[in-house]
């Protein structure tokens, strides 16, 4: 028997062996090791001890288990126990053979079987995968070995012994407490049921009576570990942020901590304490100016990021705390006050923003639009030029004054001159109207057969209503035939299309 005994558990072992290797008993930690200690209570043809304390017999086991899917496990399972059972008082035995009454038996029982394991924290019901408390049940086909010495009423008769070999299933119902996903204790009882009457050493005639109860208590032990990509301490299976750079400090989804709440992970975050913007690296920005707080130089006013978060109303670059020139239009060139630059690039005097004559030679005399002042010596030779009585014709002797106003257009070439032609009071109004501006015209063309630019050259009349003198007599009528010359800023006029 001993040998029986020895072959049987050999090949429990050869198949635990075989076993595949793997971690623990989820989706990523895929085995475990389950070692345990058991007690047998027969029930059977000779009587029942089922569920008595005082009727415990001991024996323990090995098992593996292997995840197949969620709430579903199998596994290779051994186990070795001793079950014994006497009829109390004898007159209770039940079965006689060859004339003598058997009154009990002592049988060392083997069981390897495959564990189908029904685990009901799957997920998908009331508990998580790893659950504290996790209830299964379990479907056990086996094979079932025993070497029963049976026992007689007549002590004086020999004990004999019988081998049994049959199939067997059990059913059991067990929790396990997880205390990690490497490390839990489980208690579990289950019925087996062999596939013969002879495990007692008896038969009663077309019955199969014998089973036993094996109650059982142990510890599993996971394998390996489990599958951490990102090596943060969180497996894989619930790991929500899988990618998370190595030595970053992780919450129990594997998620970077972020202690202020703001969604920017604290190992990102320039301002772990405080609640910010993603944009700003999670630091506030209470103005909403684009600038962190931290660096804004005015957090309570929103602002521009080149001026470190302060506003600038007048946009001249100088932040308006530090302007002594608000209001600077738009373009001009200001100083670190905010105040306009004095560009004078000619050095005239005059700042290039009010210089209609930039450009002006240096040592020049110039007057506050930054014009050069015409020289008071040929502006004495510019006189009033007369005429004759309802004439346009110009006189020999107005030649001079004429050929000066000539030499200080070529001289002073940002001068135009303007050409006011006056009439006397005889005459109706429109005659003398249109007599002053042919008068004026008439210099024009002085001027113009000059090779003088005819745009420089503007001609107007006033006929008689800018009297130079009282036209009451003849000498003041000849003071009122004339035309008079006038110097202004010359704007060239736009090329025509």
């Amino acid at each position: 028997m001993r040998n029986v005994l020895a072959k049987s558990a050999a090949l429990g072992l050869a198949l635990l062996a075989a076993a595949p290797d793997g971690h623990a008993q989820t989706s990523d930690q895929k085995t475990a090791i389950n070692i345990y200690g058991s007690t047998l209570q027969y029930h059977g043809d000779l009587g029942s001890e089922w569920f008595k304390h005082d009727k415990i017999e001991k024996g323990f086991g090995i098992g593996v288990d292997r995840y197949v899917a969620k709430g579903l496990d199998v596994g290779l399972n051994l186990s070795y126990g001793d079950m014994k059972f006497n009829a109390n008082p004898p007159k209770n035995a039940l079965y006689v053979l060859e004339g003598k009454t058997v009154r009990g038996f002592d049988a060392n029982v083997v069981n390897v079987g495959i564990p189908i394991k029904l685990k009901l924290n799957n997920g998908t019901w009331a508990l998580k995968e790893d659950a504290f408390f996790a209830p299964y049940l379990i479907v056990q086909p086996g094979v079932f070995f025993a070497s029963t010495d049976r026992r007689f009423t007549d002590q004086t008769q020999r004990n004999s012994n019988v081998d049994i070999y049959a199939f067997d299933i059990m059913g059991a119902a067990g929790i396990k407490l997880q205390f990690s996903p490497a490390f839990s204790i489980f208690v579990q009882t289950g019925q087996h049921y062999p596939l013969s009457d002879r495990v007692d050493g008896v038969a009663l005639k077309g019955n199969i009576n014998d089973r036993y109860l094996q109650h059982t208590a142990g510890i599993t032990v996971g394998l390996g570990k489990p599958k951490d990509t990102d090596g943060d301490g969180v497996p894989d299976r619930k790991d929500k942020c899988p990618d998370t750079p190595a030595g970053v400090a992780v919450d129990p989804n594997g998620c970077p901590l972020d202690g202020d709440g703001d969604g920017v992970p604290d190992y990102q975050d320039k301002c772990p304490t405080e609640k910010g913007l993603a944009t700003l690296e999670g630091c506030p920005d209470r103005d909403g100016d684009g600038v962190r707080d931290g660096d804004d130089a005015c957090p309570d006013q929103a602002g521009l990021p080149a001026l470190k978060g302060c506003p600038d109303a007048d946009g001249d670059g100088v932040r308006d705390s530090d302007d002594k020139c608000p209001g600077t239009p738009a373009g001009t060139q200001v100083d670190a006050t905010g105040c306009p630059v004095v560009v004078d690039a000619d050095g005239d005097g005059v700042p290039d923003d009010r210089d209609k004559c930039p450009g002006t030679a240096p040592g020049s005399t110039v007057d506050s639009t930054g014009c050069r002042v015409i020289d008071p010596a040929l502006m004495e030779k510019v006189k009033p030029v007369q005429f004759e009585t309802n004439s346009t014709v110009l006189r020999k002797s107005s030649y001079p004054t004429l050929d000066n106003v000539i030499t200080i257009l070529n001289q002073y070439p940002e001068y135009s001159v303007r050409i006011s032609g006056h009439a006397d009071s005889r005459g109706t109004d429109e005659y003398n109207q249109g007599l002053s501006e042919r008068r004026a015209a008439s210099a024009k063309r002085y001027f113009t057969n000059k090779k003088m630019d005819p745009n420089r050259v503007t001609t107007e009349g006033f006929g008689e209503s800018q009297p130079a003198a009282p036209n009451t007599s003849k000498a003041g009528q000849a003071k009122n035939r004339r035309v008079e010359f006038k110097f202004e800023f010359y704007i060239p006029s736009a090329p025509q299309p």
